[in-house]
């Protein structure tokens, strides 16, 4: 026995040398792919760097991303070299040190430290986490606006009445965004704050209209109102904007990289800052606890999940890396305020989104006069291939664009030129 204990030893060894070897051989492949983005800083990213069908024109990067080739061609090798031996990558350690250089890498990426980031399949993941472990009871409230995504809202009024707390969702002025500064949005939320108030929830960046939140101004009034825990919706701003966790001074963060940062789907990441760590509850356990304590893979410990996906966040990061956060937003930018100028300019399209760019982003809600979003939609993916999502209710009659770093100013016009042709 004693010397078959040996052997599965040596071989678990052996094995493992093999194993980052293979690994590290996809990786170089990757490198060289990233390496002949040479042109990147100054053209900005190229379509033909993505598996899109040549027929779609993208604009919903806020719904669903788009994975560059070489990220996707990554995690191709990294699952055919899990199914050479799924024991061993899984969970023979092979890949373990692996996945801790992701995370520090992502932590690098958001500004925060490695043990304060969970990986999680998605943001709606991360604040269900929230929503059932941090400790809250009688007399505690949680507030939110009606800018808040589901994912980041439901799950607070799902676990209320269980755990003794209650939620008060107020309706955010939508209408006046257009016309908002950053004072007036403090205001909206100075007003709504109150005492008893002892979490607070908005986007960075919402979903519906693109508004780009103060978040250091926002998390100093909150807390000088006696706001306790502070959680941030991030799925629309990790990989469009810069974020730095330790600069917002915030509790909680989550975001989902298959959205701007271009990760493959099923990835989310959740920072919980190290003073708060202690006091969030962790939604499932199984046998990591006690030798993850103090770090955020106690809120990973759910046992199998699929480690080539995780790996590939890395190359996700290193492919927005090399795009470059300056040129990035210049491309943004460009793509916002050439919209903002032909929706200003048409009299048959209304701008729903902020007229600053400091509270702008790539993200942006146009109207089409006299037809409804849902319509609109329908003839403009049908006939077109375009692709947007349409906020079509009584409150909103808008199509959400969501261009990212490969998109145009000519795909720009050509999809308000389409939906401008549609006015009744």
């Amino acid at each position: 026995m004693s010397d078959r204990r040996s052997f599965l030893r040596r071989a678990a060894t052996l094995g493992g040398a093999a194993a980052l070897g293979d690994l590290a051989a996809a990786r170089a492949l990757f490198a060289s792919h990233v390496r002949q983005m040479s042109t990147v800083a100054k053209t900005g990213a190229q379509r033909d760097e993505y598996l899109l069908d040549p027929d779609v024109l993208y604009f919903n990067h806020a719904s669903i991303g788009t994975i560059p080739r070489a990220v996707h061609e990554a995690r191709v090798r990294y699952l055919d070299l899990c199914e050479r031996n799924p024991w061993l990558y899984m969970w023979g350690g092979a890949w373990e040190e692996p996945r801790e250089a992701v995370r520090r890498k992502a932590a690098d990426y958001v500004g925060c430290d490695a043990p304060e980031l969970s990986f999680t399949h998605n943001t709606t993941e991360a604040f269900n986490l929230l929503a059932q472990g941090l400790p809250l009871g009688a007399g505690d409230e949680v507030v939110f606006s009606t800018l808040n995504h589901p994912g980041a809202s439901i799950c607070w009024e799902h676990h209320a009445a269980a755990r003794g707390y209650r939620v008060r969702r107020f309706t955010f002025p939508i209408a006046d965004i257009p016309h908002m500064t950053a004072d007036d949005l403090l205001d909206v939320y100075d007003r709504h704050i109150r005492p008893g108030t002892r979490v607070l929830v908005f986007p960075h960046v919402d979903n519906i209209v693109g508004l780009r939140y103060p978040v250091r101004r926002l998390t100093a009034l909150a807390r000088a109102k006696g706001v306790e825990y502070i959680a941030v919706d991030g799925a629309q701003s990790i990989g469009m904007i810069p974020v730095n966790m330790h600069a917002m001074g915030v509790d909680c963060y989550a975001g989902s990289p298959h959205k701007w940062l271009q990760a493959p789907k099923g990835l989310g990441v959740l920072y919980v800052a190290a003073g708060a760590r202690d006091a969030v509850r962790p939604m499932w356990v199984t046998w990591g606890q006690e030798r993850w304590a103090n770090t955020g893979r106690i809120f990973e410990d759910y046992g199998t999940r699929n480690l080539a996906e995780v790996l590939s966040l890395g190359d996700a990061i290193e492919y927005q890396v090399r795009l470059g956060d300056e040129a990035k937003e210049r491309t943004y930018r460009t793509l916002w305020e050439r919209a903002r100028a032909i929706v200003t300019a048409s009299p048959q399209l209304v701008w729903r989104s902020p007229r600053e760019w400091s509270l702008g982003s790539s993200l942006f809600a146009v109207e089409t006069r006299g037809v409804r979003s849902g319509v609109v939609f329908d003839r403009l993916h049908r006939e077109q291939g375009i692709v947007f999502r349409a906020f079509d209710s009584a409150d909103m009659n808008t199509a959400r664009l969501s261009p990212n770093a490969f998109n145009t100013a000519a795909d720009v016009e050509r999809v308000l030129g389409a939906m401008a042709s549609l006015a009744g």
